[in-house]
């Protein structure tokens, strides 16, 4: 007698062999056989027929934010209706722990996680228990309520310096002490369970003060000297956000350094394919660290990305001298918009970045999606420059206008990066590159500009428009590489004894669904939120957490735990 049989599907196991007809089998937690149809019997107390489906491993997504969300929303949605059965957590140096126990360098977090998370701080203050110290403690709290889908955390480069510096935690300069108490905090989340260690040095990351977030102003050497506290760990990773342009040497020569002192993979976000020039430039750290013995590799979302902005949200904290205007409360930041000299300080630092490919420096051409001044409905559907040609009046003054008449409401939606033919060329060859792993979701960040959640029925859906792509080769890619990448014990293929970790999906219909605002976070605050078509079922850990679309309610995943669910044991990457 089985706990769960799947019949009549099309098995793709993972390991990117041909899709063949099977049954599966599932006991407990593990599969215990996979078959021939027919062969496995009919004794189960639940049958799921896949007939016409796509039976697959789970996705794994190694880049999310949901630390703190996992406590009001134990299944980290939307993710898991998008088939992701495990997450990672705690990236971009953004844990939730460790914890001083002073509540100053809690709502410094919360704070932080607001400003560059775009995580409403109301959600943040209510929905989150911030009733931990320790990293162990963290990671007891969030098995203790238990969670829908498999659960692994990072050990935030920002969190260990707040807490153990904390008022200090932006101090350029520190005493071999200061270095030693940070390596010796990271050795205890790592001691805890911790998956690996995170930071940033990306010029978007900002405080909820407008200045650079803690890791930032960490040295080289610092990285280095938390890399090699993780050298012993079995199982552990590194994740890093050199910068949000292109690669200058000295961001390929930390990150070699950083994977060689850790014995470990690094990975690092996000790679957009823009030009030809920064993609090879950004690439060659791959180069530069495989020359040393050491792994490298980049992270993107497979299609082009969209996404809203406001002046309400931290999106543009990497354009010259806007975050600390982005960081004033919003009546300071209506009165400051109003000040000429201010916006030209503002629109130089915007024209300025345009030749660096971001696109929430091209103004211009932002196209107005939302608006609440009852006069200016007119505008939706078009660009500043538009409007701008219009009113015969410059663009950004067009832009600031808009925003302060609709008390920084507007919605924008800027163009979308390497969307061109060029781009395209360019992304199709990050699919099969080996120093590319597809991903980048940021699945419970950025609430209000991205939805790139969706990355997994996004690429499945390219399938259908794109015959050089293969449904074997792209499962294989969001669910056996990034596994074997986080050394993920028995996880990332369809296998007898493997854990039961199953997507079944329409590969006719999978795709992602329409973006709307949904008002279901903590204190009443929305969030941008799209289910997928096509996926009919979840299974994690031989249960089902989703069904036709809808969650079951189950909490069936993990905490995973460095050393007890991840080895060294990674096998190929690519």
């Amino acid at each position: 007698m089985f706990d769960l049989l799947i019949v009549g599907g099309s098995v793709i196991d993972g390991s990117g062999a041909p899709a063949e007809p099977a049954d599966i089998a599932v006991r407990g937690d593990r599969i215990v056989g996979i078959g021939a149809p027919g062969t496995l019997g009919h004794e189960a107390t639940r049958v799921i027929d896949a007939t016409g489906l796509v039976v697959a491993p789970g996705f794994v997504d190694v880049h999310t934010h949901y630390d703190a969300q996992v406590f009001w929303d134990a299944a980290c949605t939307p993710s898991c209706l998008h088939g992701v059965t495990t997450v990672f957590a705690g990236n971009c140096g953004f844990s939730i722990a460790p914890l001083s126990g002073e509540r100053a360098d809690a709502e410094y977090l919360m704070r932080l996680l607001a400003r560059v998370e775009g995580i409403p701080l109301d959600a943040l203050a209510a929905g989150v228990p911030w009733n931990w110290r320790s990293f162990a403690e963290y990671l007891d709290a969030v098995e203790a309520q238990g969670t829908a889908v498999n659960f692994g955390v990072m050990a935030g480069h920002s969190a260990l310096r707040r807490t153990v510096l904390g008022a200090r935690s932006g101090a350029t300069e520190l005493e071999p002490a200061d270095i030693a108490a940070l390596q010796s905090a990271l050795r205890d989340a790592l001691d805890a369970g911790a998956i690996g260690f995170s930071s940033s040095w990306a010029a978007s990351h900002v405080d909820g003060d407008g200045a650079p977030v803690p890791s930032r102003v960490a040295s080289a050497d610092e990285l280095v000297a938390l890399c090699e506290v993780l050298a012993p760990f079995e199982g552990a990773q590194v994740e890093f956000i050199a910068a949000n342009g292109p690669f200058e040497d000295r961001h390929v020569e930390v990150m070699t350094r950083m994977a060689v002192a850790a014995g470990a993979p690094l990975n690092w976000n996000v790679l957009i394919p823009r030009d030809a020039a920064t993609v090879d430039g950004r690439l060659r750290a791959s180069d530069r660290a495989r020359e040393e013995g050491a792994t490298v590799v980049a992270l993107s979302y497979p299609d082009v990305i969209r996404s809203r902005v406001s002046f309400l949200s931290s999106a543009f904290d990497a354009l010259a001298g806007w975050a600390s205007v982005m960081a004033l409360a919003p009546t300071d930041k209506l009165r400051a918009l109003g000040d000429p000299e201010l916006r030209a300080r503002m629109r130089a630092g915007a024209d300025a970045a345009v030749a660096s490919g971001m696109p929430t420096a091209r103004y211009a051409e932002f196209v107005v999606s939302e608006t609440a001044h009852p006069d200016h409905g007119r505008f939706v559907g078009r660009t500043i420059a538009d409007i701008a040609g219009e009113l015969r009046r410059d663009p950004f003054d067009v832009l600031c206008d808009l925003v302060v008449a609709d008390e920084l409401r507007t919605g924008f939606v800027p163009p979308p990066p390497a969307s061109d033919a060029e781009g395209w060329r360019l992304r199709k060859a990050t699919w099969t590159d080996p120093r590319v792993i597809i991903g980048a979701s940021d699945g419970g960040a950025h609430l209000d500009i991205l939805t790139t959640y969706d990355y997994p029925v996004r690429y499945l859906a390219l399938v259908r428009d794109h015959p050089e792509l293969t449904l074997e080769t792209v499962v294989r890619q969001l669910t056996d590489v990034p596994a074997r990448l986080y050394g993920l014990n028995d996880r990332g293929r369809l296998r007898a004894g493997a854990h039961a970790d199953i997507v079944v999906f329409d590969p006719h219909t999978v795709d992602s669904g329409p973006v709307q605002w949904r008002a279901d976070l903590p204190a009443g605050a929305a969030r941008l939120y799209s289910e997928p078509t096509g996926v009919a079922h979840v299974v994690v850990n031989g249960r089902e957490i989703v069904r036709d679309g809808a969650l079951t309610g189950a909490r069936p995943g993990v905490v995973l735990r460095r050393g007890r669910d991840t080895s060294d044991d990674r096998g190929a990457v690519a």
